[in-house]
């Protein structure tokens, strides 16, 4: 549905793209992360010629004709807000020349967003949440190949963030592909089936969830002392077998990167059993995309 090919973009001094490639397929929900500033909203306003690139290529649809239909949510959409809903939607199918039943479309997008109640309102006294889901009404009301949604959920509630995340289970059903951008890595582990991550304008990784932490983490023993005991903290550092100990003396808590969870879990027991350290426990925790984001973008976890 998109390809990126050496996408370049610079504002006077600062590169903001740098050589970005990138690919969706159709009918992908497709998680983009990155830091802030690394070029993500930029490359969202390339694909929606919003702004020029500099340089590269942008190829869209199945064909590669670039006859797609484009939906777009900004992080912060603005609207009118003397306006209700309905109003709203009505002068969006009139921008867009909308050549269906626009009463029935705009029934269809409010039913489908949570918004049929909602829509009989003025904007200037709805929520966040609702604000949104209108937001996502109009992006999706001339039906878009290719939806794409800049930080959907940053300023919602839990409760905010799971309808929204349902709505985007719902597009996807429907066929629509759709790219999400958002630092929420939870609602991306919840719904993306493909991620890319940003790191110094380009694409650090891209591919399934379970690929990249299959690729790039690193599983965790956790080793649960009874009490802080300098003996055991200063034998546990030094362990063998991993890539890196991390230490919480305040809770006793020892954690071992090892890239061979099951193998690392053996020679952790072996370990404790031939140094004589007392443990409460010891158990194998698989690696999050949290963690290898951050551990990808140049951050710490623990």
């Amino acid at each position: 549905m998109l390809e990126i090919r050496d996408l370049y973009k610079s504002y006077k001094s600062f590169k903001v793209l740098n050589g970005l490639y990138m690919t969706i397929n159709k009918g992908d929900i497709y998680g983009f992360l990155g830091k802030n500033g690394c070029g993500k909203t930029t490359t969202m306003s390339i694909i929606c010629n919003i702004i020029p690139k500099d340089s590269g290529e942008i190829v869209l649809g199945e064909d590669g004709t670039n006859k797609i239909k484009i939906g777009y949510l900004p992080e912060t959409p603005s609207m009118y807000e003397y306006m209700n809903g309905y109003e709203y939607l009505g002068y969006i199918a009139y921008c867009m020349r909308y050549e269906g039943d626009v009463q029935k479309r705009i029934a269809g997008v409010l039913a489908l967003t949570g918004m049929t109640e909602g829509a009989k309102r003025r904007i200037k006294g709805y929520s966040r949440g609702m604000t949104q889901r209108l937001g996502i009404a109009a992006a999706i009301f001339g039906k878009p190949d290719l939806l794409i949604l800049d930080e959907p959920t940053s300023a919602l509630d839990p409760e905010g963030r799971a309808e929204v995340m349902n709505i985007i289970r719902n597009l996807s059903d429907t066929g629509c592909t759709i790219l999400l951008c958002t630092h929420i890595l939870n609602d991306v582990e919840r719904v993306a089936n493909r991620v890319g991550i940003m790191r110094d304008g380009k694409l650090a990784v891209e591919g399934s969830i379970e690929q990249i932490v299959a690729s790039y983490g690193l599983d965790n023993v956790e080793i649960q002392l009874p009490e802080p005991d300098e003996r055991s903290f200063e034998l546990l550092r030094t362990l063998p077998f991993s890539e890196r100990v991390q230490v919480n003396e305040k809770v006793g808590l020892v954690i071992a990167d090892v890239k061979d969870g099951n193998a690392g879990m053996a020679e952790a027991l072996r370990f404790l059993a031939d140094n004589s350290v007392a443990v409460t426990s010891v158990k194998l925790a698989r690696p999050t995309l949290e963690q290898v984001y951050l551990s990808i973008v140049g951050g710490h976890w623990s």
